[in-house]
């Protein structure tokens, strides 16, 4: 098939996907589709990279960007901030309820005092904290549950396929050729097969939550219209897993469908508390493992692995091998410019990350950083065991995505803006109350219906 076909019949199957879309819930408003195109672009390619605008040297663009992409982000932005704002959003309250995700933010933002590039560490902290905005549009939807769904399964909708087009019919957009060896490596609509080892992370958590959620009413027609279309594109993003190579996403997507299987049995159903204490417990076990008696290397060379971790363990010796601040970092995003990131060139030529989430923050930020991340993990998981008795669903979607990235830290680094970053920001944060019982007005006064019955159909959506 010629690649202008192929591309054209793509676009006219996501519109018609979009528009008959089975699994379409009510009481989604169409600004859904702010954190959609935010989602779109953190998961695949800047708004510079689609059209090819240039940016100058890796230098220029790494502590200067792009003025198009700045203003693609400052649109989004100020975009979610208007309708917080038409939906009179109680911030006071947003962030007496989110007070290590506050002061995480504060310390990062006042890390730009004494950052080498305070300029840029400035820009880089205001992008970032554009994906707290976005993802409260869909929290303060009436129907939040039926919002999440709708922007993870709108962004696959984009990603999935689309890689798969570029794959096929558009190579020179979707394979890179790796600095050392000179392997292919297949990326998709990402910049790297890493990115797209995320993009499948999330799609396969998401459509085998959402497949096991809907399997008990799969009699139904609307049901199994929806079962059938999560199987393809479970399917499709197994295929497009196996070809990125990344064998963190791999494990991870296997880790968390181990506990959304785990969540549905009846057993764990009975007594959600089981699910709830081993998904910590194995994750305190794993670092025992790991650093108590060094697992890690020993167990990757048995199932035939690098056990340097494609040289991630090198990475990690040089990153910490270089002068930081070790209680306060060299200030936000402020680690990988100047001469630092020429040091760690010596070693390792190319890389702009330490292949650790963990080990990143430390560098930005310090270990009163790490502290502050990990108070802000930590509510957030007792957030995820609340919303259990909330929304079983949505509670097993927030502790898969929980564990998931505790353990994809460990060789990847998704602590500052990533697609797993948000989905966990979805599944963790919490809102004012008189923000969701305002949505739940404005919806209920849409459709017309009386309270109660209102109430009763958001409790069959949620369940």
């Amino acid at each position: 098939m010629p690649p202008l076909i192929a591309l054209i019949l793509w676009l006219v199957l996501l519109l018609a996907l979009l528009r008959f879309d089975p699994a379409r819930d009510q009481g989604v408003s169409f600004a859904v589709w702010i954190p959609v195109i935010w989602m779109f672009i953190v998961g695949s390619r800047l708004p510079s990279q689609w059209l090819g605008v240039q940016v100058g040297s890796f230098a220029e663009a790494a502590e200067s960007g792009n003025s198009l992409d700045r203003t693609v982000f400052s649109v989004l932005i100020l975009a979610s901030v208007l309708v917080l704002m038409s939906r009179s959003f109680n911030w006071l309250g947003f962030f007496s309820r989110n007070l290590f995700l506050l002061a995480f933010l504060s310390f990062g933002l006042a890390s730009i005092f004494w950052s080498d590039f305070p300029f840029v560490a400035l820009k880089r902290w205001f992008r970032d904290f554009g994906n707290y905005l976005v993802i409260l549009v869909p929290l303060t939807e009436a129907n939040a549950l039926g919002a999440i769904r709708a922007l993870i399964r709108r962004s696959c909708y984009l990603l999935i396929p689309l890689s798969i087009l570029l794959i096929k019919y558009f190579p020179a957009l979707a394979r890179q050729y790796e600095y050392y060896s000179g392997t292919v490596s297949f990326v998709g609509a990402a910049t790297s097969k890493n990115m797209l080892g995320t993009v499948c992370l999330i799609g396969g958590i998401f459509f085998f939550w959402d497949l096991v959620t809907h399997w008990p009413e799969r009699k139904e027609r609307r049901a199994r219209r929806i079962v059938l279309l999560d199987l393809a594109f479970f399917a499709m993003t197994l295929w497009l897993l196996n070809l990125s190579k990344s064998a963190t996403s791999q494990v991870c997507l296997a880790l968390g469908c181990l506990v959304i299987g785990a969540a549905h049995l009846r057993m764990v159903k009975r007594n959600p508390m089981l699910i709830k204490v081993l998904v910590p417990v194995g994750f305190f076990l794993f670092l025992i493992l790991v650093f108590g008696f060094e697992m890690t290397g020993k167990v990757a060379q048995q199932l035939g692995r690098d056990p340097t971790l494609t040289d991630r363990t090198v990475i990690w010796n040089a990153v910490l091998s270089v002068h930081t601040n070790p209680f306060l970092g060299t200030g936000y995003e402020s680690f990988w410019i100047g001469s630092r990131i020429l040091q760690v060139w010596q070693v390792r030529y190319g890389i702009n990350e330490a292949h650790n989430g963990y080990i990143d923050v430390y560098l930005n930020l310090g270990g009163i950083g790490l502290v502050l991340l990990s108070g802000f993990l930590f509510a957030g998981y007792r957030r995820i065991c609340q919303r259990f008795t909330e929304s079983y669903a949505l509670g097993v979607l927030g502790l898969a995505t929980w564990a998931v990235i505790l353990f994809y830290n460990m060789t990847e680094a998704a602590f500052k803006g990533g697609l797993l970053w948000l989905m966990l920001l979805l599944c963790a944060t919490a809102i004012p109350i008189r923000a969701e019982a305002a949505a739940l007005e404005r919806s209920r006064s849409r459709t017309g219906l009386t309270p109660d019955r209102f109430s009763k159909e958001i409790a069959v959506q949620r369940r």
